[in-house]
C-alpha cells in the first residue's frame, strides 16, 4: 500500500490560503470537479471518484480519525469506466453517501495541497505528504507541521474525520 501522511483544516477565509499556496507551489493550480461515492466496507474507507472527462478512480484506504498529521494507507484503482463500475459496487457494498467538491490541486515538493470547497460543508485545506516505500513517517510529518505554519493554519482548525464523516454528523 502506498502512504502519505495527511491533515486536514477548516478554512475561514479560503483566499488567504490560496495565495499563500500559490507562493509555495511547483506547478500550476489544476482545478478539479469530483463527486465520491463512499461505499459501505469492512476495514477503512472505500470510495469510487469521478471526475468530469468521465475516468474515475476506486480508493481504498485507512487512516485514524485525529485531529494532527496521520498516516494514511491507500490503493487506488483507475477505471476509464466508472458508472458500470459504480453500478456494480453499489449492488454489493451499498452506497453510504456522497461528497461533492470543487478542488484546486497544488504541489510543494512531495506534498500535494489541496483547497477544497465542498458543498455542504464549507472550505477546507488538506495536505498529502507522499512517502517514500521505506521513508520514515517523522521525515512526512516533520514536512506537514513547517508548511502548516507557512500557510499559517492553526491547530484549532484541525479536523480529525473524513468529509462523509463530517456529512453524517451534520445530517
Amino acid at each position: 500500500m502506498a502512504q502519505n501522511v495527511e491533515i486536514k483544516a477548516r478554512l475561514d477565509d479560503i483566499t488567504i490560503q490560496r495565495r499563500l499556496v500559490a507562493g509555495l507551489s511547483d506547478f500550476t493550480v489544476r482545478f478539479i470537479k469530483q463527486k465520491d461515492y463512499f461505499l459501505h466496507a469492512r476495514q477503512g474507507r472505500l470510495k469510487l471518484r469521478l471526475f468530469e472527462n468521465g475516468s474515475g478512480q476506486l480508493i481504498s484506504y485507512v487512516r485514524k480519525n485525529q485531529t494532527g498529521p496521520k498516516i494514511s494507507e491507500y490503493n487506488i484503482y483507475e477505471t476509464a469506466d466508472p458508472h458500470s463500475l459504480l453500478a456494480v459496487l453499489e449492488k454489493s457494498h451499498g452506497i453510504r453517501g456522497v461528497v461533492e467538491k470543487s478542488r484546486e490541486l497544488y504541489h510543494c515538493g512531495k506534498t500535494r495541497i489541496h483547497l477544497d470547497q465542498v458543498y455542504d460543508l464549507g472550505d477546507f485545506l488538506e495536505l498529502e505528504v507522499v512517502l517514500g516505500e521505506h521513508e520514515d513517517r517523522r521525515a512526512g510529518e516533520k514536512e506537514a507541521a513547517e508548511l502548516m505554519k507557512k500557510l499559517q493554519i492553526s491547530e484549532d482548525n484541525l479536523v480529525a474525520d473524513a468529509y462523509i464523516d463530517l456529512l453524517e454528523k451534520t445530517s
